[in-house]
């Protein structure tokens, strides 16, 4: 996980998160996240209704799912999300296949996951189900960019040493593995792993602006969304 893909990962150096400029950064960034989470919270409150809705009639299951992740210097965080799977779906081994807990075990993501239901598939596929997550952004949860927020599990198997450096910043609701493919970036190959550790060594203003198209961009053609 020492190497980087691409040349902005071969030429520019770590960023020193320390002084005057990192505070700047922090500070903008911060701001930022309270300014464009607020706003979106009120102008779009009328289609959470909607999709609350929508999700609830769908199977008069539980409208919203939290999810227990890792946040910044490791603290335990919930992060809320509008439910996409059938009720019932953390019983793994009752729902998935030999092959598919395989998958889930090594990656945490399934291919065509049967736990999903329709309206769940939808909601993924066009990134609706991340909307409560602005919720967390107003909160300090998380930020707008960030490494994806892991399960403990998952941190501890999948960084190893470098758990700790990954949680050293604010986890965010989209990244350089969300604005690179998602699913098309795996832990097995190690492309997540060093997409998100580059953000960690490397997140600036700049980098930030970069990833908010990026991920525009990605979320219009549906790339990697499963």
């Amino acid at each position: 996980m020492s190497k980087h893909a691409g040349k902005e990962q071969k030429t520019k150096p770590p960023r020193k998160k320390s002084g005057f400029r990192w505070f700047c950064y922090r500070f903008t960034k911060r701001s930022f996240d309270i300014f464009a989470s607020g706003l979106f919270l009120i102008l779009f409150s009328w289609l959470y209704l909607i999709l609350a809705l929508v999700v609830k009639f769908s199977d008069f299951g539980p409208v919203f799912y939290r999810h227990e992740r890792v946040g910044k210097n490791g603290k335990k965080i919930f992060i809320p999300k509008f439910r996409s799977m059938k009720k019932n779906a953390d019983r793994l081994e009752d729902m998935l296949t030999p092959e598919q807990l395989e998958q889930y075990r090594r990656e945490y993501k399934i291919d065509n996951d049967p736990r999903v239901t329709k309206v769940g598939n939808f909601l993924r596929k066009t990134s609706l189900d991340e909307l409560p997550n602005i919720w967390a952004i107003f909160t300090g949860k998380i930020s707008v960019i960030g490494p994806r927020p892991l399960m403990r599990e998952e941190l501890e198997s999948k960084y190893g040493e470098d758990a700790e450096k990954l949680v050293s910043i604010r986890p965010g609701m989209i990244g350089m593995w969300a604005a690179n493919g998602r699913s098309n970036c795996t832990y097995e190959s190690g492309e997540r792993q060093k997409l998100e550790l580059y953000y960690v060594d490397h997140c600036s203003i700049g980098l930030d602006i970069k990833i908010v198209f990026k991920t525009i961009i990605g979320v219009l053609k549906r790339d990697g969304a499963k």
